[in-house]
C-alpha cells in the first residue's frame, strides 16, 4: 500500500476596497509555509477565511495585485459573502 501523497497547502488572499477598486485583487498567495503564514496573518487579524480548492487553484495562476476577472466575479462574491455572513 503506497502512502498518501502529501499535498502542500496553497492559500490566496483578496482584497477589494470599492471607493478605490474596480474588482477585487490578489493581495498575497503562496503555497506551504508562505500560504500558512497567510493563514495565520489572516487569523490574527481576524479575516474570516474561506476554504475552497478549486477557487484557489484558480485565483493562484493569476499575478500579485492583479485584479481577477469577469469570469470568477460570482464565486469571489459568494466568498465574500459567506466570510461577511459568517466571519
Amino acid at each position: 500500500m503506497k502512502p498518501p501523497k502529501h499535498t502542500r497547502k496553497s492559500a490566496v488572499a483578496l482584497g477589494y476596497n470599492a471607493g478605490n477598486m474596480d474588482a477585487p485583487k490578489v493581495m498575497a498567495k503562496g503555497k506551504g509555509l508562505v500560504a500558512e503564514q497567510i493563514i495565520e496573518k489572516a487569523k490574527n487579524h481576524e479575516i474570516p477565511i474561506q476554504e475552497d480548492p478549486s477557487l484557489v487553484e484558480v485565483l493562484s495562476q493569476l499575478e500579485l495585485n492583479e485584479r481577477i476577472p469577469e469570469e470568477l466575479y460570482q464565486a469571489v462574491a459568494e466568498v465574500f459573502f459567506l466570510c461577511l455572513s459568517f466571519g
